[in-house]
């Protein structure tokens, strides 16, 4: 029987919501060992004189405990 962690994390970017996913992923990937699946839990963007310079997502990150 196999046993999970879920945490949640928040990553940004300046290219995309997609880019921004694949940063969080990379992050989580570099601490956290046995990650199984990830949700994208929110998106928002940071504008700034009606121009947008950031694109950030809210994810839950699932792991496997050893």
């Amino acid at each position: 029987m196999a046993v999970a962690r879920v945490t949640e994390i928040t990553a940004s970017s300046t290219q995309g919501f997609q880019a921004a996913f694949q940063e969080g992923i990379d992050r989580a990937t570099a601490t956290l060992r046995n990650i199984s699946g990830a949700e994208i839990i929110s998106q928002k963007a940071k504008i700034e004189h009606g121009k947008i310079q950031e694109y950030r997502v809210q994810m839950k990150i699932t792991f496997v405990l050893e």
